[in-house]
């Protein structure tokens, strides 16, 4: 049995500023998804989870506190009057969940940012400067990514945002990063609107987009398999909403519509109805929009009440903690899962770029187990990196977004993005893996000779 979320302490003050000013700004579609109380996943019911914002946790790539302790205290200017510059150190922020249902994918961000900067650390910094990171708990709830934006800009006076996880909660603090003008780098969401370079000039995706992976899914399910009866099941909010979208658009290209459409509230695991509406389509394959634990807990019920549907997950439901909550609750260990993922096979060490994650993250932590999430922060690490290495030594932010603005390619070990004028998304590659019967996952380049074959 779980334990229900426990309810963290927290500056009501702010908190009650913040909300008023969401209010303000109309953004309706990332409210909290349940005023009520959420539902663990052993069907007990679990605290509600605070907006509070915690105490920011400052340390260098190596774990370690910064040089004086304090990364740039109350948003004072460094170096140049660059803010989180100075002449030792450049500080990042982040903002991402670090508890609650989604806990696992802002630990794996954060643990991978951390083994990209560590390693570069250990090879003398960039430029002289060590790299440092301070992230702060937003539970993927919108209100507080506001409040942690604001308190890491103001407060922190980091240099630039890193590794944000959700689309919800960047869709609240982009506002707030933009005004400030402080560069955006590697949200972990493929949401649509972030790739707009215009509207968001001080954005940096490296990830590839959620259409691109919708339509990936329905190609694969259509094609490889025969199947044209596809339901959606999604999270009711605006990632959900994104990848719904994704998934009609590439439905309506093949003159097709969806067998039935599913929905639950974020950071719950109430599924049941959705599984209800699901099953009214009779569906022969599910795309699924969510986070790992609701997800996990919908296929697991699916399957106990009989239903063999073929199931493809969003990169975003964070593939190894899905697995593990499968290996609870579904007797076959979510054998048979499908889900597509935006970065490579992490375990490949034939691949020079995981190479080099394997070695980082051992150096790091070497109890760290590797992951699709926290390679993906190795590589938004790395991608930052880069862009440091660019600028050169008199470090700006407009400098170091500059050098995502032209049409030089960034190699990060033979992973190659490609940025440039209105295009502020480095990758447009989707890989699939599946679960397999040992409830590991594996790389797969097509669906045929691991799905089944549609009716």
């Amino acid at each position: 049995m779980r334990r229900a979320l426990g309810q963290p302490k927290g500056r009501q003050f702010i908190l009650a500023v913040v909300m008023v000013i969401a209010i303000a700004l109309g953004i309706v579609g990332c409210q909290p998804a349940a005023q009520g109380t959420p539902i663990a996943s052993d069907g007990a019911e679990a605290q509600p989870v605070a907006s509070a914002t915690p105490v920011a946790q400052n340390s260098q790539g190596d774990g370690s506190p910064g040089v004086d302790g304090s990364p740039g205290v109350d948003g004072s200017p460094g170096v140049d009057g660059s803010p989180g510059v100075y002449e030792d150190r450049v500080v990042f922020g982040q903002s991402a969940a670090f508890s609650g249902p989604a806990s696992q994918l802002g630990l794996g961000m954060k643990l991978g940012i951390h083994a990209a900067f560590a390693e570069a650390n250990r090879n003398g910094g960039v430029h002289g400067r060590q790299l440092e990171l301070t992230s702060l708990d937003d539970t993927y709830e919108p209100e507080l990514a506001i409040a942690n934006t604001t308190a890491l800009i103001e407060e922190e006076g980091v240099f630039a945002l890193i590794g944000a996880v959700g689309t919800p909660t960047s869709r609240s603090a982009t506002p707030v990063a933009r005004d400030a003008k402080v560069p955006y780098i590697a949200p972990f969401t493929g949401a649509a609107f972030l790739r707009d370079a215009n509207a968001l000039p001080n954005v940096v995706n490296m990830r590839s987009s959620y259409n691109q992976e919708t339509e990936e899914m329905v190609a694969r399910l259509t094609e490889d398999l025969g199947i044209m009866r596809i339901a959606i099941m999604y999270q009711d909010d605006s990632f959900g909403r994104a990848g719904l979208n994704g998934t009609l658009a590439a439905l309506k290209k093949r003159g097709m519509e969806p067998a039935a459409v599913g929905l639950y509230p974020r950071n719950t695991t109430a599924v049941k109805t959705g599984l209800l509406d699901l099953q009214r389509g009779d569906p022969e394959a599910v795309i699924l929009v969510g986070a790992y634990r609701p997800l996990a807990a919908l296929i697991a019920w699916a399957r106990h009440i009989g239903e063999d549907w073929q199931f493809i997950n969003i990169s975003f439901v964070g593939s190894n903690a899905l697995a593990q909550e499968l290996s609870e609750l579904d007797p076959a260990g979510g054998a048979g899962v499908f889900v597509t993922q935006v970065v490579p096979f992490p375990h490949d060490g034939s691949v020079p770029i995981v190479a080099a994650y394997h070695q980082a993250l051992a150096e790091y932590d070497p109890g760290a187990a590797p992951g699709f999430v926290s390679l993906e922060g190795y590589l938004a690490g790395r991608l930052a990196i880069a862009g440091l290495e660019r600028c050169g030594p008199k470090l700006t932010r407009e400098c170091f977004l500059d050098g995502f603005r032209s049409s030089e390619p960034v190699d990060l070990d033979g992973f190659g993005l490609l940025y440039g004028a209105g295009d502020n998304q480095g990758s447009d590659t989707v890989f699939l893996t599946m679960i397999n019967e040992n409830g590991e996952y594996v790389a797969i380049d097509s669906l045929a000779t691991h799905g089944r074959a549609g009716r």
